[in-house]
């Protein structure tokens, strides 16, 4: 079958980082055999490239076109409006991408169905765009798109009338389908088709024993990762060090606390760091820690899992979902400085074989993920072409 993967989380040139999750995805999907892809990932268009406007510039840099992994990615550019630009987003982006989606089908790449990720403002530019090419759609709620964009009154009617234009949901995790039918949608139309882990980029590596109980955490530096929660902890765990990888608004705030709290000589920043680097600081540390307040489906769980080092992480949505057995690691009673530093107590309390961590995580592996996905998108499409006949207006 042939989709077509529309999101603006996906990663490009200048942002290799940039919703890894769902190129991963894509990239064992396609690897099956079953399934050809091509990917529309617009960008915010800014007019300039000069040095001086910073990410902005950054973004402006990337090329409308690429090849990713043998994946051709397209890139229109969609206005980004100051204000009132969550409201009109979505139809924005759709408008974007038309002109690039009829290129790719004038081009001989008629898709079958459409795979959207994220459902604000993507889902709901993403039933646009499926309503205007005739075309089947599934979407992908990821996290924040369901847990925290519905309490806005417009996201909300918009993303519940994608949700019903839909012809499947799928979520990264038990607790986030939960999330989905609470919206309204019929819990036969929302499958749960958690995250993998590529397990052999992540796998352990030769390391000698830390001169300090050494924890790592990597996210970026932003008010949900809660990063500050474990720095408060460090003066309740003398002995122990902290490597922060990841970079973003917080990290002055994040400094000065390392310093208030006294303990900035045992705290590393280490700035953004590729994913192919990130399984040296995961195999060298003892501990992940994450302190998030939310999260769908933590994928640095699992990777710091496969590279053999277990975690300690707030218990939030999917994240018990991850974290389900003693050899994973440890989940904090409450997030908190002191959460926090129980659980890393009871994680030395009782430190599983770093192997047995390593075999956990070998049962996340992407084959079924993929499976499921190659059994969903075939049960849309055995139901017919077309738009589903549901509400039509928000």
């Amino acid at each position: 079958m042939k989709i077509l993967t529309f999101s603006t989380l996906f990663p490009n040139t200048e942002k290799p980082g940039h919703g890894i999750f769902v190129e991963t995805r894509l990239r064992h999907l396609v690897a099956t055999g079953l399934v050809q892809a091509r990917v529309v990932a617009p960008v915010a268009w800014f007019p300039s490239t000069h040095p001086r406007f910073g990410n902005y510039a950054r973004m402006a840099r990337v090329p409308r076109t690429e090849v990713r992994h043998g994946l051709q990615v397209d890139h229109p550019r969609y206005p980004v409006l100051p204000k009132i630009g969550m409201n009109v987003a979505p139809l924005l982006l759709a408008q974007a991408a038309k002109p690039a989606i009829a290129r790719i089908i004038d081009e001989g790449y008629d898709f079958d169905l459409i795979d959207a990720h994220y459902f604000y403002p993507d889902g709901v530019a993403a039933a646009m765009l499926a309503r205007y090419f005739n075309k089947p759609f599934v979407v992908t709620a990821r996290g924040s798109d369901i847990t925290l964009l519905p309490q806005f009154t417009l996201p909300r009617r918009m993303i519940k009338w994608a949700a019903r234009r839909a012809d499947a949901v799928i979520t990264v995790c038990n607790a986030l389908r939960d999330e989905v039918v609470a919206l309204g949608v019929p819990a036969d139309r929302v499958t749960s088709l958690r995250n993998g882990v590529d397990l052999q980029l992540f796998r352990p590596v030769e390391r000698s024993a830390n001169p300090m109980f050494t924890l790592l955490t990597v996210g970026h530096l932003v008010p949900v990762k809660a990063q500050e929660l474990i720095i408060g902890a460090l003066p309740l765990l003398p002995g122990v060090r902290l490597a922060v990888a990841g970079d973003g608004p917080n990290r002055g705030m994040l400094e000065a606390l390392a310093r208030t709290a006294g303990v900035a000589d045992r705290v590393q920043f280490l700035g953004a760091v590729p994913q192919a680097q990130l399984r040296e600081h995961y195999g060298r540390a003892d501990a992940l820690v994450l302190a998030s307040s939310r999260e769908g489906w933590a994928n640095v769980l699992l990777e710091s899992m496969a590279c053999g080092t277990p975690v300690v992480a707030s218990r939030v949505y999917g994240t018990p979902e991850v974290v389900a057995a003693p050899e994973a690691g440890v989940l904090m009673a409450e997030r908190s400085p002191q959460g926090v530093a129980d659980a890393v107590h009871a994680l030395r309390a009782n430190y599983p074989d770093r192997a047995a961590t390593r075999r956990y995580a070998e049962g996340f592996s992407w084959d079924d993920t993929s499976a499921g996905q190659v059994r969903l998108f075939g049960e849309v499409l055995a139901r017919g072409v077309g738009i589903p006949t549901r509400a039509l207006s928000y």
